[in-house]
C-alpha cells in the first residue's frame, strides 16, 4: 500500500540552493521498519546513498565506543546537544553535494527539522517515510544480526520512546508518501518501483 500527500516539489521560495539539479530523497520511519531494504532497491534504481545513521556510527567509533543500542543513542542525543538538532543533517549536506550521481536517497532522517535543512539546500527535496506494525518491526531486528540491535522487547522499546523523543514521529506524520512496508520483499519492490516512477514524474 502507498499513501501520497502532493506538494511541490519545486520549492522556488527556499533560497541558499546548493544543487538544483540533484533529486533528493529522505527516508525516514522507526527501526526496523525496512528502510535498508528500500535504500537498497532504490540503489538498484540508479540512486546513491547518504546515510544519517553513519554519521552518528563514526562519532560513536571514534570515541572509543561499542556500537550497541546504549552507546549510539547516547551519541546521537549529545551531538543535538551539542550541535542543534540539525547537527546530523547538516553533516550530511557536503556528503550529498559531493556525490556524483544527480539521483540521492537520504537514509535515516529522525525529525522534520532535519527535513528542513535539506530542504533549504535542495530544490528537489522529498520526504518519504516506510511504515511497519511495532510487532514486525522487533522481529526483523533481533534477527537482523547488526551490533547496534535490540535484542529484548524492553530495549526495542526504549529505542522507539528515543527516536520518538527527537521528533521522528513528526517528520513520518508530515512525508510526502508513505510506503506500508508489512509483507513480501516482493510486495516491497512492486511499491518501490511505483514511488520512484511517480517522484521522477514530479520533478521533471
Amino acid at each position: 500500500m502507498l499513501f501520497n500527500s502532493e506538494c511541490c516539489c519545486k520549492r522556488q521560495e527556499l533560497v541558499f540552493v546548493l544543487n538544483a539539479d540533484k533529486l533528493v530523497i529522505g527516508l525516514t520511519g522507526m527501526p526496523g521498519a525496512g528502510k535498508s531494504s528500500v535504500v537498497e532497491l532504490v540503489q538498484e534504481a540508479g540512486y546513491d546513498v547518504v546515510s544519517m545513521g553513519d554519521v552518528i556510527r563514526e562519532e560513536t567509533t571514534k570515541r572509543g565506543l561499542a556500537l550497541n543500542p546504549t552507546n549510539v543513542g547516547k551519541v546521537m542525543l549529545e551531538l543535538r546537544a551539542l550541535g542543534g538538532d540539525n547537527v546530523v543533517a547538516e553533516k550530511c549536506v557536503p556528503k550529498i553535494v559531493a556525490k556524483e550521481k544527480t539521483k540521492i536517497i537520504i537514509d535515516g532522517l529522525r525529525s522534520y527539522n532535519e527535513a528542513e535543512v535539506f530542504q533549504k539546500h535542495f530544490t528537489n527535496f522529498i520526504l518519504i517515510a516506510v511504515h511497519a506494525p511495532p510487532r514486525i518491526r522487533f522481529s526483523r531486528l533481533s534477527t537482523r544480526g547488526r551490533s547496534d540491535d535490540p535484542k529484548t522487547w524492553d530495549i526495542f522499546h526504549e529505542r522507539d520512546m528515543r527516536e520518538l523523543g527527537v521528533g521522528i514521529g513528526k517528520s513520518i506524520a508530515l512525508a510526502e508518501y508513505i510506503i506500508i512496508n508489512d509483507s513480501s520483499i516482493d510486495i516491497l519492490n512492486s511499491r518501490v518501483k511505483e514511488l520512484l516512477q511517480r517522484v521522477e514524474q514530479r520533478c521533471k
